[in-house]
């Protein structure tokens, strides 16, 4: 019998054959084509969506690159100044700084300023670097569908990306992005440790290289320190059959070496900058609040930890406002497909691991009072590992055909849930993915308009020439201009001075040390927005210009104004008005200024001692004004310090102002001295009490105000002749 064309079947043999052998060679090179394929359907996942957002921003900003966040130009300062030689330094001149929360994201950067990515182009590296990086998140995440088939990672890019939030994110130029490349480092490596971990010397190696991974996590973003927690239990679980001495040595050596280069920094911080903790923390966490006591801290933890679920649920993952009587809850098709894979026995562990390490991060962003601003930025990382658990759980579902009717009916019904789940998720996520990009592309034209404006103006200006500039948000006015900046807020960093902890505290602390600055160290010029800094503009700044901004979204005010700085009224020379020619002061204490409170041990009443400033007219010089901050002491209450005490007797002055009497009391080594009685004054009065001698040449003073509200402006012990 022939076929169709007229050939016999003997003819027709060699062509099935050929077409066997085809299927063959295909399906045992497949392995290799297959990691190749996924690995080009990654990046062309991440490189669409990426073009999407990069367009978007390069249409309205007229295709100068810019970035949606302010903040993004802090890393872009850090990575500059680490280019020409000056690692940790924010700006020309400022030394080191812990300003910069992720320590390892600005040598990347640095290495693309040393190769030509310069001035804004460094955007383009830093896109670059994010793209990169989830590449690496992506063949990392591949592991995690492993007994699923090979079929089921490619779920898992569009899934994760399919989120418009944290592609604002990833993209932004912010370190969330190179953050999930590490942590995939680091999931490989604990990939590797799983699968060597019977044999034990080749399991401590792996441990030693997680170790290595979890420490370049941790130095990335420090609240990684929780996904360090996580893979050590995990090693301990997997290595239970190497017996207990050889698992608890896998787990110290995974554990310790990230511990280890915490601690380094740490030192680091407090040699070069009096704090074990790191600037960011200081400004940022309400753990570093000095007015909040425990409860107040707590309470604020729960409502940010509150306000980030509900947004997640009810403005990132669905096309909803916070949840009404009646509201179809969509917002929860991401974590509810996201607890699929807790049902699958052999995706277990590594959906457990991923839960813990989203609980345990939300938790501890929760701590950062920042954490509702900039987009939600920092629970990004949190909501990609989500989206992941996500995407395996639509491959979970989609599993196992079966061979049995009934097992092919399951898999049809398990099948349409997960289209079901993916359509209305997608459909209620569109509209917010929309919205995204346009957010994304108008707050990099804002940044462009004002921030990098404000720079660029700075960088003209000649009568005079700014030396130093005073900005309230760290990032690209320094960026854009080039010139030495401070940070009043205190991520830049200068030198020892603790900004960020005084501005903690209140402006007064900030100008306090200000004052302490060499005058020609000074800032010459401000660019602030007014409204965020008091009367800071109005007594030290004289009006230059401003920079306004259309259609804001992101900035902080609709004008960054830039003021010559006056900084007149601080005091040239520390001393007291009232002290006579003869009489020499021994001791001390600029209260509110925290670098001459430290040495004398100050202590204010917990989560009070407010801090206050005042400019009056200098008792000494006519026409003059004199600056001074102060800490206010309610009455009932107590504040305490060490200082010198003439050996000879002589006397303790006090400069404050009040506007009602107040009486306070004076304590020195438990003896009391009587009380110094403060009268109304409209400038700045020195009311003294004698000291005798007899006291130890360092002694514990106490103030206690009795009668009314006592402000203590400065205190110094002086010798009679």
């Amino acid at each position: 019998m022939t076929d169709p064309q007229g050939r016999p079947p003997e003819a027709r043999r060699p062509i099935k054959k050929r077409v066997q052998a085809v299927i063959e060679r295909l399906v045992e090179t497949w392995p290799l084509l297959d990691s190749r394929a996924y690995a080009v359907w990654c990046a062309a996942v991440v490189a669409y969506v990426a073009s999407v957002f990069y367009q978007s921003m390069l249409e309205q900003t007229g295709g100068e690159w810019s970035a949606p966040l302010d903040d993004v130009f802090i890393h872009f300062d850090y990575a500059r100044s680490t280019a020409r030689g000056h690692p940790f330094e924010w700006s020309p001149g400022n030394g080191y700084s812990s300003g910069n929360t992720s320590i390892t994201y600005p040598f990347v950067l640095a290495i693309g300023w040393l190769v030509g990515f310069r001035d804004m182009s460094l955007m383009q590296w830093a896109a670059g670097v994010a793209g990169v990086s989830m590449l690496v998140f992506f063949i990392a995440a591949a592991r995690y569908t492993r007994p699923l088939g090979p079929w089921a990672k490619y779920f898992l890019p569009p899934a994760v990306m399919s989120l418009g939030a944290l592609d604002w994110s990833l993209f932004s130029g912010m370190e969330n992005a190179f953050h999930l490349g590490v942590w995939g480092l680091a999931s490989m490596a604990f990939d590797r440790f799983e699968r060597v971990r019977a044999d034990a010397k080749q399991a401590l190696r792996a441990a030693v290289v997680l170790g290595l991974a979890g420490a370049l996590l941790v130095l990335t973003r420090p609240e990684s320190a929780v996904c360090v927690v996580v893979f050590t239990f995990a090693a301990l679980w997997l290595a239970r059959g190497l017996g207990p001495v050889r698992a608890l040595s896998a787990g110290a050596l995974i554990a310790i070496i990230p511990v280890a280069a915490l601690a380094v920094f740490a030192f680091a911080n407090r040699v070069f900058t009096g704090e074990w903790s790191q600037a960011g923390a200081i400004a940022k966490l309400a753990l570093h609040h000095p007015y909040m006591d425990r409860d107040a801290k707590y309470e604020d933890w729960i409502f940010n930890l509150k306000y980030v679920l509900t947004r997640m649920a009810h403005h990132h993952f669905a096309d909803e406002s916070p949840m009404v009587e009646g509201q179809r809850p969509f917002g929860y098709i991401v974590p509810l497909l996201a607890l699929v894979p807790l049902a699958h026995k052999k995706l277990r562990l590594r959906a457990a691991m991923l839960w813990v390490q989203i609980a345990t991060w939300t938790m501890v962003v929760a701590l950062n009072g920042q954490v509702r601003w900039q987009n939600e930025r920092y629970v990004m990382s949190g909501v990609a590992w989500m989206l992941l658990l996500s995407g395996m759980g639509v491959a979970t579902l989609a599993s196992h055909y079966g061979e049995s009717l009934r097992g092919r009916i399951s898999w049809a019904v398990r099948s349409g849930v997960a289209a079901l789940a993916v359509m209305l998720f997608w459909h209620h996520q569109h509209p917010n993915t929309r919205d995204q990009i346009w957010f994304f592309s108008r707050a990099s034209r804002n940044i462009r308009d004002q921030q990098i404006e404000a720079g660029r103006r700075l960088k003209t200006l000649t009568d005079p020439k700014p030396t130093r500039v005073l900005v309230g948000d760290a990032g690209a006015i320094t960026y854009a201009s080039d010139l030495p900046g401070l940070d009043i807020i205190g991520l830049g960093g200068y030198r020892e001075y603790p900004f960020a902890r005084a501005t903690k505290y209140g402006l007064g602390s900030a100008i306090e040390l200000i004052e302490r600055m060499e005058e020609g160290e000074r800032p010459n010029y401000m660019a602030i927005y007014p409204g965020w800094w008091g009367d800071l503009p109005i007594i030290f700044g004289r009006y230059v210009t401003e920079v306004p901004v259309v259609g804001n979204v992101i900035c902080g005010g609709a004008s960054k104004v830039i003021y010559r700085s006056e900084w007149g009224p601080l005091e040239r020379a520390s001393y007291p008005r009232s002290m006579t020619d003869d009489e020499t002061i021994v001791g001390e204490l600029d209260t509110a200024d925290l670098l001459s409170e430290r040495p004398q041990g100050y202590e204010h009443p917990p989560h009070i001692g407010f801090v206050t400033w005042r400019v009056l007219p200098d008792p000494d010089e006519k026409g003059r004004d004199l600056f001074d901050a102060g800490r206010i002491i309610p009455p009932g209450y107590r504040e305490s310090f060490r200082l010198p005490m003439p050996a000879g007797g002589g006397r303790l002055i006090v400069r404050t102002v009040a506007t009602k009497v107040a009486t306070v009391r004076v304590l020195v080594e438990g003896q009391d001295l009587g009380v110094i009685t403060i009268a109304p004054s409209e400038t700045w009065v020195e009311p003294s009490i004698d000291i005798p001698p007899g006291f130890p040449s360092k002694s514990c003073v106490e103030l206690v105000a009795e009668e009314g509200e006592w402000v203590d402006h400065h205190v110094w012990t002086i010798a009679k002749p």
